[in-house]
């Protein structure tokens, strides 16, 4: 199987509502318990200030807050869009009309994928929340397109308003809506979910998550946010360096038996499927699958017959190798690639500098993505839909935390090499 895969690579190269007053007379916090948080400024100054789009971007005023980020694919392999409300700044000083359609523009690049929204709500005060009107012609705005994809919605550190509003909302969400959201009371609880570490999480949020949990009794204090890494199983699979992998293989080539696995299962009966790689699997098969291989257990894809289940598993595979696949000594480079006339040669030198541990296996994944893009009159997935689902699988920074200011140029590079595969990986 392993041996046809590097054959393969030869052949495939109105005005505020009635109840707003009321809403307005709700804490947010218990201001005698908690002092007042720095300025929202604090944590886009610690991130540089910097916004992913140009300053004559007509969304440049709103991109440049961070309020609205991207951070990968969660444990499930569904995207995440992050929704930090402290970085909001006061009500005068923001459009929420171009805050809502700046929403929906990112939104409009995921939302014909699986994916996860998390909202932030700690730092939501007097003089920066919405109207309730906004807020209710925001959920309107956002039609089925939006809302049909969207598997979770997790509201962090809820408080008295938020769930108020929930309440009156109520009329107006959906009962399968309304199945989608989640309440997290600490940052740890998010481990279930996403990694945090691949969070951008504000200051402000991560202190006020220490004063809650400092104030709980020491019986009932939830674990760490990023819980330390425990040694690796003897047949562990996922969380395991490349280098390692490698002597477990079961072939010469040294290919994981993960990445063997799905991609052979895929190359066999996925590649004509509709939204291959953008849809997510069923939680429960997931865990499963992933206990089975770290067990050293066999997983047979044939009989679970499942092709958006191997998607998924072969996307956390990638997503929880210590190193990425493209490795950190790549990340600055690519990172800072931006030029669609860039020669071949430049993408060339770069894959070469991989490690013999990553380079093999970066060909191959090279080889399913051809595949699958041949046939995208069929599945609907493009080069450019393809870079988006596994630009931030390939790659991150040493800090493993994901922003639009990277993956846009991450999604580039991997579009890119798609685009030129034939020219870059045939010489």
């Amino acid at each position: 199987m392993s041996s046809d895969l590097l054959v393969d690579l030869q052949d495939d190269l109105g005005g505020d509502d009635s109840p707003s007053a009321a809403l307005d007379q709700l804490k947010l916090v218990q201001d005698k318990q908690w002092p007042p948080d720095d300025p929202f400024t604090s944590d886009i100054k610690s991130l540089g200030g910097t916004s992913h789009l140009p300053w004559d971007d007509p969304f440049y005023d709103i991109a440049r807050h961070q309020i609205v980020e991207v951070a990968g694919d969660d444990n499930f392999g569904r995207k995440v869009i992050v929704f930090n409300a402290c970085r909001m700044p006061p009500q005068h000083q923001l459009d929420h009309h171009k805050l809502l359609m700046y929403l929906k523009q990112t939104l409009d690049k995921y939302v014909e994928s699986d994916y996860t929204l998390i909202y932030f709500h700690h730092g939501l005060t007097s003089e920066n929340k919405p109207s309730l009107s906004w807020l209710r012609d925001a959920y309107r705005e956002f039609d089925r397109k939006y809302k049909k994809n969207i598997k979770a919605l997790y509201i962090v550190h809820p408080t008295m308003l938020i769930r108020t509003i929930l309440i009156l909302f109520k009329p107006l969400i959906s009962f399968k809506f309304g199945r989608k959201l989640n309440y997290i009371n600490y940052l740890s609880e998010l481990e279930e979910i996403v990694k945090c570490d691949q969070l951008v999480i504000p200051n402000r949020v991560r202190e006020y998550d220490d004063k809650i949990r400092l104030s709980l009794k020491p019986s009932v204090v939830p674990g760490p946010i990023s819980p330390p890494r425990s040694p690796p199983l003897p047949f562990q699979q996922f969380g395991v360096p490349l280098s390692v992998l490698r002597h477990r293989a079961a072939d010469s080539e040294g290919i994981p038996l993960v990445m063997r696995d799905t991609i052979g299962f895929l190359q066999e009966n996925g590649l004509k499927t509709e939204g291959i790689f953008r849809r997510s699997a069923n939680v429960s098969l997931v865990k499963d699958v992933k206990v089975k291989y770290n067990s050293g257990e066999e997983v047979s894809f044939s009989q679970l017959d499942d092709v958006h289940l191997a998607a998924v598993i072969l996307k956390m595979f990638l997503r929880e190798l210590p190193e990425p696949l493209l490795t950190y000594q790549l990340y600055n480079d690519i990172v800072n690639f931006h030029s669609e006339n860039t020669k071949h040669n430049a993408l060339t030198y770069q894959h070469q500098q991989l490690p013999e541990s990553s380079h093999t296996l970066f060909l191959i994944f090279i080889v399913i993505n051809v595949q699958v893009s041949a046939e995208s009159e069929v599945n609907k997935m493009t080069n450019a839909n393809l870079a988006v689902v596994f630009g931030p699988n390939l790659l991150w920074g040493q800090d493993a935390s994901m922003t639009l200011s990277a993956i846009g140029p991450i999604n580039n590079f991997t579009r890119i090499l798609l685009d030129l595969h034939h020219k870059v990986f045939i010489q």
